[in-house]
């Protein structure tokens, strides 16, 4: 036979030609777009060269009051200068102090490319605008009805005003308790649904800005808002299921000021204060859990339009924050919104006028009824995520009774979604309808928060897309104000949930700013002696492991640094510092002889019996180490040397307990137990290959399935990829046979479900605390790694996993600095390799060959010869394309 070898030709570089003729974009403030409202006295700002395999030199902001001023090249605030820096994410304004509501106008341009003085074209203007800073600020009062009860009909409060001048600009500055939904003259305010979103209301409550410049009317206006309970007034309701509920009712209540600035140069101001009207509305019922009642027949027309006959309302009262000590703040994270509309895949109808619309897709939103028929019909919708063996839907998963009703006023066709909740469905249950439906009946409104996508996957192999798919939609369904555990039963805010698959979040949505909510909400929740509940806001107290384990409260510790790494943060771990020391202080008052031995274990383990101790001190070692990380970053040094002698204090009695050196292996042989003393990096040198070979010989064992829960299957897979079995991963990825990813989809789950089981259990259809393996499909599969000690992902490791029968796989993700993308395609005399690095990054490449190398490299692709097979190249941006061909 003839041998065949290995050629490698490296067929196309495409570089950026000289100071190319773009400009940068992508500009954001505090990682938004043009933010409204920020409470951020010096706002950083980041932006993308576009210039198609550059390495930004320098760089020159110049911000004005006006874009009016930046376009005629007139920075009355700030002009940098040309400042000889490679950053371009993280840059502080250095302008003078801003103050309440002052606008600002900012543009980039940068150098680039060795041996050019000529910089890039000013980016187009990007802006951003200070809210309310000081209590002083606000003249606006607290308002609530007068006489509402728990029970009644919920309020609505409008006020009529006139515009009497040409107007320049206007800003609703506008809140409520639990969630407003505000209209100006019948118009919506803003896209922005569930407002304000999660918080501790004793302590903080968010307001929104909102322009509504364009939606003023010269003469009469009048603004409207409908309140509703949300998670802030949660009280016990005959019929309707609940989480947990509040000690006593709450008032809803309403906070707003709209300021008018006339191009005379004066203001109005239309606050809430007691000259407001308000009456109860068409909403009879809205629980943050148990469903929403809506009598159309308490509608009156016409009552947000200008002019309209309020006389017959009552005035509204003066009410109260929460607490003295309430803040009003701006929220960092993007808003909750509707990002898609589900039409039924199928209606179905189990008993006579009983029917069951199925939306194709376990997802978090609302339903949309459409219906025509007699005035005072009820309609019922029952929703949930399964179906009873008789067809009709089931509630086992999502808590019980949850259903929301309509009630017709008999108008020719009515439309109407919930405004005040949110549910996790996929089924809708429908009775009371007035005729059979159609698939305009009912339609599904896909929420969640607005972050933008920020990557992709894709293989030849369906089951892996599949897989990607349902984590994704878990991720999706539990990503509104804040990151909750499922949708329906509980919307509460687990960290471990979050945690322990940040990485997976990451990969798929951009969270730079979402995340700074979620610290926030850490932080206050944390008690004066440190502790960090598991889940925040901590709306009602658990006990035990359920308020107090190490690897959901770590999160104080290891979210901020996360944030760091991913995005290149530092001031969000400086600025939390010392909340991440009162966490690790804490903990080590719980430990003995450095063992921690309490909590939850490794929760929703395939393999019960893994000592709890095993994942206490797991999670323990974890924060004390990114503490001594942390301290060595901000330069803390004495800090940096007392977290890493806990560290390896931790490690010596984390080993001296439960290593066992005959045996290879750790607590009893469990693969957690190998995986997480793998992953904390703490196995003795001559221990350490054996003990991966006892990992992967009990996974084998196991039929290639991983017997472990959410908190040791990330590390799992750390683990096996770290010690270059990504072949492991693979085998486990592909299993079908319970427990697994494949065999949640056998059993129809589109989205990832809180146990192995999917939908053989009673659990939560729509939990993302499984779904460490999707980082995997990106780092893994399609090798799209940070390099070890960077952040930012500034500096990349492209490494693909080339395994099984796999044909093809292309990934994407959208790094600070812009988007890399990797795609790979096996074919029988060959193999092709795309790599796409975004401007100001490096990366080293590794080109997967056997056998004898021949390479040829263009410019800026530098050879770095072969180790262990790969043919390795340092580029900086550009586009590549590698080829390997057969020959005889």
């Amino acid at each position: 036979m003839r041998s065949l070898v290995w050629d490698l030709v490296l067929v196309s570089m495409l570089a950026a030609a000289e100071n190319a003729a773009t400009r940068p974009d992508r500009l954001q403030v505090e990682n938004r777009v043009d933010p409204l409202g920020i409470d951020v006295p010096a706002p950083r700002l980041s932006w993308n060269l576009n210039a198609g395999g550059s390495v930004q030199r320098a760089y020159e902001v110049r911000a004005a009051t006006s874009a009016a001023l930046l376009n005629q090249g007139v920075a009355d605030l700030w002009d940098s200068g040309k400042v000889e820096s490679p950053r371009s994410t993280g840059v502080v304004y250095g302008g003078p102090v801003l103050h309440s509501r002052d606008p600002v106008a900012w543009q980039v341009r940068v150098w680039s490319d060795p041996g050019s003085a000529n910089p890039s074209a000013w980016s187009e203007p990007a802006i951003w605008e200070m809210g309310l800073l000081d209590p002083a600020d606000w003249s606006a009062q607290w308002l609530a009805h007068p006489t509402w009860t728990y029970g009644q009909p919920l309020p609505i409060f409008a006020q009529q005003f006139t515009v009497s001048k040409p107007v320049r600009r206007a800003r609703l500055y506008i809140t409520g308790l639990g969630v407003y939904v505000a209209t100006l003259n019948a118009r919506p305010v803003t896209d922005d649904v569930l407002t304000p979103g999660n918080t501790n209301f004793a302590r903080q409550v968010e307001y929104a800005t909102y322009d509504v410049t364009g939606i003023l009317n010269g003469g009469a206006n009048t603004i409207a808002v409908q309140l509703g309970n949300g998670s802030y007034n949660a009280v016990a309701t005959p019929g309707r299921y609940m989480k947990f509920v509040n000690a006593t009712s709450r008032d809803p209540r309403l906070l707003a000021q709209l300021e008018i600035a006339y191009a005379d140069g004066s203001i109005q101001t239309v606050a809430s204060d007691p000259t407001w009207r308000t009456t109860l509305g068409p909403t009879a019922t809205a629980t943050w859990y148990g469903g929403e009642d809506y009598d159309s027949r308490r509608e009156l027309p016409g009552w947000d339009q200008p002019n309209a006959d309020l006389s017959s309302w009552t005035l509204a009262v003066l009410s109260a924050p929460p607490s003295e000590s309430t803040r009003l703040t701006w929220r960092p994270g993007p808003p909750v919104r509707i990002v898609d509309r589900l039409t039924p895949i199928a209606i179905t109808q189990p008993q006579p006028g009983v029917y069951v619309f199925d939306m194709g897709v376990n997802f978090a939103g609302w339903q949309q009824l459409r219906v025509s028929g007699p005035a005072g019909t009820v309609v019922t919708m029952r929703i949930g995520e399964l179906c009873n063996a008789d067809g009709t839907v089931s509630q086992a998963s999502t808590g019980s009774p949850i259903f929301d009703t309509y009630i017709l006023s008999g108008r020719e066709v009515e439309s109407w979604h919930p405004q005040f909740e949110y549910h996790g469905f996929r089924y809708v249950q429908v009775t009371g309808l007035p005729a059979s439906p159609d698939n305009e009946t009912i339609s599904g409104l896909v929420l969640r928060g607005a972050n933008e996508a920020a990557g992709s996957f894709t293989s030849s192999n369906q089951l892996l897309n599949d897989i990607h798919r349902i984590i994704d939609r878990a991720i999706q369904s539990n990503m509104l104000s804040i990151f909750t555990d499922c949708p329906d039963r509980e919307k509460l805010g687990w960290l471990a949930d979050m945690q322990l698959i940040f990485s997976s979040i990451t990969r798929n949505y951009d969270v730079a700013a979402y995340m700074r909510t979620v610290v926030r909400n850490m932080a206050e929740a944390q008690t004066a002696e440190g502790l960090v509940p598991d889940f925040v806001p901590e709306y009602t107290v658990y006990d035990g492991g359920f308020r107090d384990d190490p690897n959901w409260g770590n999160a104080m510790i290891l979210a901020p640094w996360d944030l760091y790494v991913t995005y290149g943060d530092t001031r969000t771990v400086e600025t939390y510092y010392p909340n991440m020391q009162r966490y690790l202080a804490y903990l080590g008052r719980q430990a003995h002889n450095s063992l921690l031995d309490y909590g939850l274990g490794d929760w929703n383990s395939a393999a019960p019996g893994l000592a709890v101790g095993v994942t206490a001190t797991y999670g323990y070692y974890r924060a004390a180490d990114i503490m001594a990380r942390t301290a060595g970053l901000l330069g803390r040094t004495e800090d940096a040397r007392t977290y890493a002698a806990l560290v390896q204090n931790i490690a010596a009695a984390f080993n001296a307990r439960y290593l066992d050196p005959a045996n290879h292996t750790y607590a009893g042989g469990q693969q957690g137990a190998d995986a997480l003393a793998l992953d904390m990096g703490i196995v003795p040198d001559n221990q350490r290959e054996a003990v991966l070979a006892h990992l992967i010989a009990s996974i084998r064992a196991a039929g290639n399935h991983a017997l472990v829960g959410i908190v040791a299957l990330p590390a799992v897979f750390r683990a096996l990829s770290a010690a270059g079995r990504d072949d492991v991963v693979y085998d486990i990825a592909i299993q079908t046979t319970n427990p697994s990813y494949g065999y949640q989809l056998s059993r129809g789950a589109t989205s990832l479900a809180e146990d192995w089981r999917g939908a053989d259990t009673d659990g939560s259809q729509n939990h993302m605390m499984l779904g460490a393996i999707d980082e995997w499909f990106t780092a893994g599969l399609a090798g799209i790694q940070q390099a070890p000690g960077a952040a930012g992902y500034d500096t990349l490791v492209i490494k693909p996993a080339i395994l099984g029968r796999l044909a093809h796989v292309k990934s994407s993700y959208q790094t600070p600095n812009g988007e890399v993308i990797c795609e790979w395609t096996r074919q029988t005399r060959g193999f092709h390799l795309d790599v796409t690095i975004p401007d100001n990054t490096t990366a080293t490449i590794y080109v997967p060959v056997s056998g004898r190398i021949s390479a040829t490299a263009e410019q800026d692709a530098q050879p770095l010869g072969s180790k262990d097979g790969p043919a390795i190249y340092r580029v900086g941006p550009g586009r590549y394309s590698f080829h390997t061909g057969l020959r005889h």
